[in-house]
């Protein structure tokens, strides 16, 4: 897995007066940018992610956001779990009727014996950059897990910006390691 230590540890020394307001914001736009061309999911995610903070407060945003996003716009599995990796990059590519050629057949055992998560994250990487697309890692709340976005790829820097506003280490999939 990769270190994700030396990212965006960065004190701006700006302070809004309604943090609640600009950390809102931020979900927002990372939302829209997860749900690419989808306001509608987006804004259910929203309204998902705004619920909870109420219930708990929001002491962790992203944790909250990869809560209400989990296997619709972003995903979070075991490092170990090769084959729900793959069904989740699946899943999320499903949304704009991409298929991933994983350069073997992902039902088969011997696959998943051949490859592992860092081969899984740019395998898909590739592809999905050919149609436009850009996936994700970012670093989750345990150490032996792997959670991921896609976002269209003119999005890359709106991206890297709400991600380090929220304090998201955050990877390009081809760079997983």
């Amino acid at each position: 897995m990769a270190s994700y230590d030396d990212d965006f540890d960065q004190d701006d020394g700006y302070e809004d007066e309604d943090d609640n307001e600009s950390t809102e914001s931020q979900v927002w736009r990372l939302l829209m940018l997860i749900n690419p061309g989808d306001e509608d999911s987006a804004m259910q995610q929203f309204s998902a992610y705004r619920d909870t903070v109420e219930e708990e407060g929001d002491d962790d945003p992203v944790r909250i956001v990869a809560q209400v996003t989990d296997w619709r716009s972003g995903f979070e599995v075991d490092a170990d779990d090769t084959r729900t990796l793959v069904e989740a990059i699946n899943e999320l590519a499903s949304r704009w009727n991409l298929s991933i050629d994983w350069d073997g057949d992902p039902d088969d055992d011997e696959f998943h014996e051949e490859v592992d998560g860092p081969e899984i994250f740019s395998r898909a990487f590739d592809q999905l950059n050919q149609h436009g697309y850009t996936l994700w890692a970012r670093e989750a709340d345990e150490d032996d897990v792997y959670a991921g976005w896609i976002t269209q790829s003119r999005d890359d820097e709106a991206m890297r910006v709400v991600a380090t506003e929220l304090g998201i280490n955050l990877r390009l999939g081809s760079q997983v390691s």
